[in-house]
């Protein structure tokens, strides 16, 4: 027998929300630990809670994947502006 599915909508009890939070949380950052491990990949996981507290995970140097990140992104935005200018 699998898993009972849950109904994914906002926790309205506040203590609950903080309790689901804090284990999905540490879920998270353990299935991108063992992805990193695993595949040899970087990986970088930035969250913030309800009161924008900031959590964070990088497989290596979080500013080094984040100005990787950057600059792939600004690549990418360069060739799309010249794809659509022709």
């Amino acid at each position: 027998m699998g898993r009972k599915k849950i109904q994914i909508t906002r926790i309205m009890d506040e203590r609950n929300r903080q309790v689901t939070f804090t284990k999905r949380k540490f879920g998270l950052m353990k299935k991108a630990y063992e992805l990193s491990v695993l595949c040899d990949c970087e990986i970088a996981l930035i969250i913030f809670n309800s009161t924008n507290k900031l959590f964070q995970y990088a497989s290596t140097d979080m500013d080094k994947v984040l100005l990787k990140y950057t600059e792939y992104n600004d690549r990418a935005l360069y060739f799309l502006i010249i794809k659509n200018s022709n």
